[in-house]
């Protein structure tokens, strides 16, 4: 069985069908699905949307969301995670980061405040001993350096996964030392992303986990040109197209699904422990 390690299963864009959603990730063999909540406001629909297909979630405020997350978003994180210790669907906390390539986010105010919100949510994951979900957008460099610092303070966050990962392959080892899995998607499908699919073949077996970041970052059979979507057409992306997403790190590392299946879960549970506790859908 497949492993989605990030599906925003809770967004808006699966209100209206999200048991269909989940009925076809089930036929396609996704029976695990981390959805990750983005800000305070939607813990409660990630978890319950991860209840709702049979999975996991992660808690946390995503540096997109900086300005829309309201007040004390690392104290409602904390209590969060406190209300549900005892909740084996919660695995991590995330989606956390910081994104260095959205315009708005770029100005020396914003990097500030982004550094120091990913740096507090990183001590209190620490404090519960949950690994953490990342944004890795350009800021490969930065997220390091505040995994660093916590380290050398003496309570380390216990690993997790460099979501969408495309950094450098000295950066990929960066994460991989710190007890991380680097997440691989709909963009590895596409021909000319050459550094994801150069890092996709090359990494050691124990390295790589599949997501979908559902409804994002469709796989190349979804896309749709500007034109096509000034036109009216859509390309939502689904769990269930993990297996096909698979098919294509198969191909680059020369592996069976078989073998991809079993590397790709087996790594996802390594890295978010929790989901060993987590019964599989009927």
């Amino acid at each position: 069985m497949w492993t989605d390690t990030h599906c925003h299963l809770d967004a808006p864009e699966f209100e209206g069908d999200r048991p269909e959603v989940i009925a076809r990730a089930r036929a396609a063999g996704v029976t695990m699905l981390v959805v990750p909540a983005v800000m305070p406001s939607l813990f409660d629909a990630a978890r319950m949307a991860a209840e709702d297909a049979g999975g996991a979630y992660a808690l946390g405020t995503h540096p997109l969301y900086l300005r829309t997350a309201g007040d004390e978003p690392v104290a409602r994180l904390a209590e969060a995670l406190t209300r549900h210790a005892h909740d084996p669907r919660l695995v991590a906390v995330g989606e956390i980061g910081i994104d260095h390539f959205v315009p708005d986010l770029q100005d020396e105010v914003s990097r500030r405040q982004q550094e120091a919100l990913y740096a507090a949510q990183l001590a209190v994951a620490a404090e519960h001993g949950l690994p953490v979900i990342l944004h890795v957008r350009r800021s490969a460099d930065s997220l390091l350096k505040y995994l660093r610092q916590q380290r050398s303070g003496g309570r380390p966050v216990p690993g997790g996964i460099a979501h969408a990962f495309n950094g450098s392959l000295q950066q990929a080892h960066a994460f991989l030392d710190l007890g991380f899995c680097l997440g691989f998607g709909g963009a590895m499908t596409f021909d000319r992303a050459h550094q994801i699919r150069r890092l996709a073949a090359a990494l050691p077996e124990d390295a790589i986990v599949l997501e979908t970041d559902a409804p994002d970052i469709p796989p190349h059979w979804l896309y749709r040109t500007a034109a096509e979507r000034a036109a009216g057409a859509r390309s939502r992306n689904e769990p269930a197209e993990l297996p096909a997403i698979a098919a294509v790190l198969a191909s680059l590392r020369g592996w069976s699904i078989e073998q991809t299946q079993w590397h790709t879960s087996r790594n996802a549970r390594r890295v978010l422990p929790r989901l060993l506790h987590i019964a599989a859908p009927a």
